[in-house]
């Protein structure tokens, strides 16, 4: 799994959906994207939504800043860009979630459980519940027309 922080919470991702960690770049507005979305990202000639986890987490906003990262993963059928305060590492085996997170607070089905590392606890992010299905359909459509 890869782990990275936002406000100071670790999370993870499981490595096989993440394809790469950049610095945090310039990021172009994407009329009528869901409000998570905080545009288009070019990466290698690839046009990537970028997903704003503070939103989706309901944590306190703040603007990109040089130190930040993006770490491009895929989200069902989308490749997508991550707002991540940083990453910290990469836990290779074990990594199972123990703990399944509706049995600490409900309203978390974005994530797949909770586990434990040396340092503390971690929670598992589930990608393939980052966008509700109306995001979904409406960040397609906002690429779709953002397309040349």
């Amino acid at each position: 799994m890869l782990i990275f922080t936002l406000d100071a919470q670790r999370y993870a991702l499981r490595l096989a959906t993440v394809a790469k960690v950049v610095r945090a770049a310039a990021v172009t507005p994407l009329p009528k994207a869901p409000e998570i979305v905080l545009g288009v990202l070019d990466l290698q000639g690839q046009v990537i939504p970028v997903i704003d986890l503070r939103r989706r987490f309901r944590l306190p906003a703040r603007g990109l800043r040089t130190s930040d990262q993006f770490v491009v993963a895929r989200a069902n059928d989308l490749t997508v860009a991550l707002t991540v305060d940083g990453v910290e590492s990469v836990l290779e085996g074990g990594g199972e979630p123990v703990i399944a997170p509706e049995s600490i607070l409900s309203g978390t089905s974005f994530l797949e459980g909770v586990t434990r590392t040396a340092d503390g606890l971690v929670l598992i992010h589930d990608l393939t519940q980052l966008l509700f299905p109306e995001e979904e359909t409406l960040l397609k459509r906002a690429l779709a027309r953002d397309e040349p």
